[in-house]
């Protein structure tokens, strides 16, 4: 990792959350770069495929908290880290001890492929596994542990799963019933993350948004979950920075 902080490929809102467990949430967004994934429907391949590399800025967390403040730190109490798999990034615990320190609260998500201590300082961590339809595999080894320190500390998380198809649902089960304490959330895939016309993509995912919701509501497996719409796109379409 560079000495010079925190990789950063992008900084905006704020907007909302359209995934998780706060979707819905007013947020700006701190993108970093890296991933140890390689997912094929990955919606945000710009993070790790090297197309962006030209955008990174190693920031320092006061340099983040800068931008932030120019962007909407007076209409935002919200930060949600992103990536990517900001997982990577050790640094990242200056950060959130700088916003913490601004009362601001902050959201990321990760696939649960890597520790940091600076999981139980995060106001609302979502553990994201990836399903078949991915192409990566789970290394439960590594996510057992995770989601066992979490829990013994008391530790405000949820576990997310995205849809593509039966194979991924099969796929949720396996990851409810191997932690069923731990709310479930089910997101719809974006198939088309390169479609640019909005309404085009818009059907499209309330075609599998009905579907899902038809397959989960039918379903004995999945008594307590909620099922959700990848909202951002809704809304946006593939658009980034929004």
């Amino acid at each position: 990792m560079n000495a010079k902080g925190i990789p950063v490929l992008e900084i905006f809102g704020p907007t909302i959350q359209g995934e998780g467990m706060v979707i819905g949430q007013k947020t700006m967004f701190v993108r970093t770069a890296g991933c140890d994934y390689s997912c094929s429907w990955c919606d945000s391949s710009f993070t790790w495929d090297g197309s962006a590399k030209q955008d990174i800025r190693w920031m320092s967390a006061r340099e983040i908290e800068q931008e932030l403040d120019e962007l909407g730190t007076a209409t935002c109490s919200h930060v949600t880290i992103s990536g990517g798999n900001p997982a990577l990034i050790k640094q990242l615990g200056e950060l959130i001890e700088v916003l913490h320190v601004r009362g601001i609260e902050i959201a990321l998500e990760t696939q649960g492929s890597r520790w940091q201590d600076w999981f139980m300082d995060i106001d609302e961590l979502t553990l994201s596994p990836k399903p078949p339809s991915s192409t990566m595999i789970t290394d439960w080894t590594q996510l057992d542990p995770i989601v066992e320190k979490l829990t013994i500390g008391q530790k405000k998380f949820s576990l997310k799963v995205v849809i593509f198809d039966d194979v991924d649902l099969d796929y949720a089960r396996t990851v409810h019933r191997r932690y069923p304490h731990v709310d479930l959330y089910l997101q719809v895939g974006n198939h088309d993350v390169s479609e640019i016309n909005r309404d085009v993509l818009q059907q499209q995912l309330m075609e599998r948004y009905v579907w899902l919701i038809q397959t989960v509501m039918a379903s004995t497996d999945f008594k307590k979950v909620r099922v959700l719409p990848q909202l951002h796109a809704w809304i946006w379409g593939n658009k980034r920075g929004v």
